[in-house]
C-alpha cells in the first residue's frame, strides 16, 4: 500500500480539489490519504471529505510543517510513503513518476521543480540556498524545497523530528546509507491561500539547521546486523 503524507495549514480552499487530483491520480492503487492539520484558523478541517482510506491527524497547538509531515510519517501503514504540499503547486500525477523509481531499486525519489512558478526573486532566492545546502550536507539534492517525494517506509528510521527537518530529508535519509535519485516534476501556481514562508524563516533558521543537521551526520552510527540467532 502506498500512504499519502499531506501536511496543511489554512488551505481551506484547496483541499477538495486536492483530494480530487488525489483520488484520479491515484486510480487503481491501494493507498491511504493521510491528511495531517497544523491547527488551522480557517475551515480547512471542516471542507476535508472523509471517506474509506482518508485519515485525519489534528494538532492541538500549530507546530509547523515539519512536525505535521514527520505526524503524518510515523502514522503512515504503507510499503511506500508519498510526500505532497496542500497549496496544490505539486502534481499528484507525478507521485507514479517517482514510485516507479523505487522498483528500480532506489529508497527516496525526490522531485525538483524545474520550471518553477514563482517570483524571479523566490527562485533566487532557492536557488542560492539549495545549493549552499547541498555542498554543505552532501545529500546531492538540487531542491528540497519541493516537497513532493516517494520513499520506502524504512527510511522513516533516519529522521529526527526538529524545526526545519523537511529541508533536510534527503540528508537524513542518504546519512544511513540509503539510495536517492532525483527527477523534474510539474510545479504549478498558487491559485488560492497564500505561502507561509518568507525570507526572514527560510535563511537564517536554514543556515542555523544546516550546521546542526551537517553536526549529526558526522555522528551518525549505521547498523548492519549480519546475523541473530
Amino acid at each position: 500500500m502506498l500512504s499519502v503524507v499531506v501536511p496543511l495549514f489554512n488551505e481551506q480552499d484547496n483541499i477538495a480539489a486536492l483530494q480530487r487530483e488525489v483520488a484520479a491520480a491515484l486510480a487503481g492503487l491501494d493507498y491511504e490519504l493521510i491528511l495531517v492539520d497544523d491547527c488551522s484558523t480557517d475551515e480547512t478541517l471542516a471542507r476535508i471529505e472523509s471517506g474509506p482510506g482518508v485519515h485525519v491527524i489534528e494538532f492541538a497547538k500549530n507546530t509547523g510543517q515539519s512536525a505535521a509531515m514527520y505526524a503524518g510519517i510515523m502514522a503512515a501503514k504503507g510499503e511506500f510513503i508519498a510526500l505532497l504540499d496542500g497549496d496544490l503547486q505539486n502534481d499528484p500525477t507525478d507521485i507514479r513518476t517517482l514510485l516507479a523509481e523505487l522498483n528500480k531499486g532506489f529508497d527516496l525519489a525526490c522531485g525538483y521543480r524545474a520550471k518553477r512558478k514563482d517570483t524571479t526573486f523566490k527562485r533566487w532566492q532557492s536557488r542560492i540556498a539549495n545549493a549552499v545546502r547541498s555542498r554543505f550536507t552532501r545529500d546531492g539534492v538540487r531542491d528540497t524545497g519541493c516537497t513532493l517525494k516517494v520513499m520506502r517506509r524504512e527510511c522513516r528510521e533516519a529522521l529526527v523530528p526538529f524545526y526545519g527537518m523537511h529541508r533536510f530529508l534527503p540528508a537524513l535519509i542518504k546519512g544511513m546509507g540509503y539510495r536517492i535519485t532525483e527527477l523534474p516534476v510539474n510545479h504549478r501556481p498558487r491559485t488560492a491561500g497564500v505561502s507561509k514562508y518568507g525570507f526572514g524563516n527560510r535563511a537564517w533558521k536554514a543556515t542555523c539547521d544546516m550546521f546542526a543537521v551537517r553536526w549529526l551526520l558526522s555522528r551518525q552510527v549505521q547498523i548492519r546486523v549480519r546475523r541473530e540467532s
